[in-house]
């Protein structure tokens, strides 16, 4: 059984970063070795000020008082708990270049890297995940 998790993070919306941040601190905190591969709108989960203003689905506005009330932690503190739990963040060097991104838009303490290098850690995870 690999001790790695592999997520790829395609999806900009609240929903999709608790999910994904969800996952991974969890596996780090079973020791297991994460990294998230954030590609196009993922790249919203960790853009400096995206991040801050993540949407919500149509319809799902209610679940805004519902993270609330249950002191659910933001994104930008579970961004934290990934990394200090050493979560590999890699942002997809292709679609900054097609958005036009430098590594300063984004939070500090990420890797900018291709689909390569990717793939060179996620060759034996077990689970890789998609978001």
């Amino acid at each position: 059984m690999s001790n790695k998790v592999a997520i790829i993070a395609s999806n900009g919306g609240l929903f999709d970063a608790y999910k994904v941040f969800n996952i991974a601190t969890a596996a780090a905190a079973t020791e297991k070795e994460v990294a998230i591969f954030f590609t196009f709108e993922g790249l919203n989960l960790i853009h400096k000020e995206a991040m801050k203003q993540l949407p919500l689905p149509e319809g799902k506005e209610h679940y805004a008082e519902g993270f609330a009330k249950a002191n659910v932690p933001s994104i930008p503190e579970l961004v934290e708990m990934a990394k200090e739990m050493g979560v590999k963040l890699i942002a997809c060097q292709m679609t900054m270049d097609v958005m036009n991104l430098t590594k300063e838009d984004f939070i500090d303490g990420i890797d900018v890297g291709g689909a390569v290098t990717f793939l060179e850690f996620a060759k034996d995870a077990a689970p890789t995940l998609t978001f």
